[in-house]
């Protein structure tokens, strides 16, 4: 069973993932966007981390919903309501039990990301970070590893995409050829999962 403690490490995990990747996540994003992805999401998951010290939440809902608050206020750009939204809406949908399985996680998890496709508008295929969501949480329940490879192998196929939602899609077909940032950092959050799940598998 993930109790609130597994929650905090998956935050935190996250954080240290986006730090060291921060630099990676920007260059991806310069010539498709702001050129802020990295330091936008480094940021915000800063903040995620100093607000779980301050609060200390007891369940995992509540982990998850003050993550996604904080990233709400902190991040600049969509990047910050979308995985505020994410991170909140999962959080509600564990409610308020004290330890969850695997299987409420993934369900918790999927409607987060359906909230994420109904804020954003985007569906698989989109070239949005969606196309590293939709995956991970369909192989969720095959283990913490089989999520963090379907994300990884769905960021990496964004590459040839046209993106048709955010402001890669202003490009047109400029847009090709560009890993998506935003898949590429959902990626680093799932594959956080694992790093954060000290007991294994």
């Amino acid at each position: 069973m993930l109790d609130a403690d597994f929650f905090r490490r998956w935050m935190t995990a996250t954080s240290a993932s986006v730090e060291r990747e921060a630099e990676r996540l920007t260059a991806l994003d310069s010539p498709i966007g702001d050129a802020d992805h990295g330091s936008n999401l480094r940021r915000g998951f800063a903040a995620v981390t100093v607000a779980l010290e301050k609060e200390a939440p007891r369940t995992p809902g509540a982990v998850l919903i003050l993550a996604g608050r904080q990233l709400i206020s902190t991040v600049g750009g969509a990047s910050g309501p979308l995985y505020g939204t994410l991170l909140r809406r999962t959080g509600k949908a564990l409610g308020d039990a004290p330890e969850v399985g695997p299987e409420q996680l993934a369900e918790a998890l999927r409607t987060g990301v359906d909230a994420v496709m109904q804020l954003g508008g985007a569906a698989p295929g989109d070239k949005t970070m969606i196309d590293a969501l939709v995956p991970a949480v369909d192989a969720l329940g095959d283990g913490f590893g089989a999520a963090r490879a379907a994300a990884e192998q769905g960021a990496e196929a964004t590459t040839p995409l046209q993106a048709r939602k955010g402001r890669a899609s202003y490009l047109g077909e400029r847009s090709i050829g560009h890993q998506d940032p935003g898949a590429t950092s959902a990626a680093l959050l799932i594959a956080a999962l694992g790093e954060a799940d000290t007991d294994g598998e």
